[in-house]
């Protein structure tokens, strides 16, 4: 699906608290950009639990259920995950990756908050996620029927609302300070063959590994992280970055 009109990370916020509190909603985004983390936390907002399901890995009896004979009649008991008494933010992640007979299991769920004779309960909010087939993801065509049963709404990257959230989250100033410099290696369009490619979600992941190697950063194992993580040509860029930053900062030139 082509956006039309995009969101950035906190439009979508805002978008999440209006509308997905009376309707269901789906986010179309590329990998990595932070649509999982955002429904997270968006959930933790409005003081709700968030339980996250993987389209890719089920089956329809993961949603329906097994029958049971209750009283002398049978009857479909979806599984405790699903089946809560309290309210909850189910989060349908890769929804559109799913096999067709799964996505006809969620056509009650989230058209009427229900399976079988279970419903959620009352302030329940269902939000769906997935890739784009551009963007060389594992998705298939989502059925007309469950398109229809959602808004829809397509996430894009903003360097300023990550940078935002990056200076509280403990993301190294490294990563940080690179972005600021060049805002355009947030992130790279999905590559057609096999190669690691720029995101916020990569982003962090360098991060990550940095905090952990502390002062046992050597350009080799930086170069090999980089490169592991990034759009080769940003790998580059970045490793010419920090050899700079020591070179002014720490005379390491």
């Amino acid at each position: 699906m082509n956006p039309a009109i995009t969101v950035t990370q906190k439009q979508l916020s805002e978008f999440l608290l209006n509308v997905a509190v009376v309707r269901p909603v789906f986010i179309w985004g590329a990998p990595g950009i932070g649509k999982s983390s955002l429904v997270e936390g968006f959930a933790k907002e409005v003081g709700i639990p968030c339980v996250s399901l993987l389209g890719s890995q089920l089956a329809p009896e993961d949603l329906i259920g097994v029958p049971q004979i209750i009283d002398g009649t049978s009857r479909f008991c979806p599984p405790r995950m699903i089946a809560r008494d309290e309210p909850y933010c189910l989060f349908l992640d890769e929804l559109n990756a799913c096999s067709h007979e799964v996505q006809k299991a969620f056509y009650s769920l989230i058209h009427e908050r229900r399976i079988g004779e279970y419903y959620l309960p009352k302030a329940s909010i269902v939000i769906g996620a997935g890739n784009r087939a551009q963007d060389s993801a594992i998705v298939k065509p989502m059925s007309s029927p469950l398109l229809n049963r959602m808004v829809h709404v397509h996430l894009k990257v903003s360097h300023r609302d990550w940078l935002d959230w990056a200076k509280n989250q403990n993301i190294h100033p490294w990563v940080i300070e690179y972005i600021q410099t060049r805002p355009d290696h947030l992130w790279s369009q999905p590559p057609k063959h096999e190669e690691p490619f720029s995101t916020p979600r990569s982003w962090h992941m360098l991060s990550d590994a940095l905090h952990s190697l502390g002062d046992r950063v050597t350009d080799h194992s930086l170069e090999v992280l980089a490169m592991g993580c990034l759009y080769p040509h940003h790998a580059t860029q970045f490793k010419g970055f920090i050899k700079q930053i020591k070179c002014q900062t720490y005379h390491q030139c």
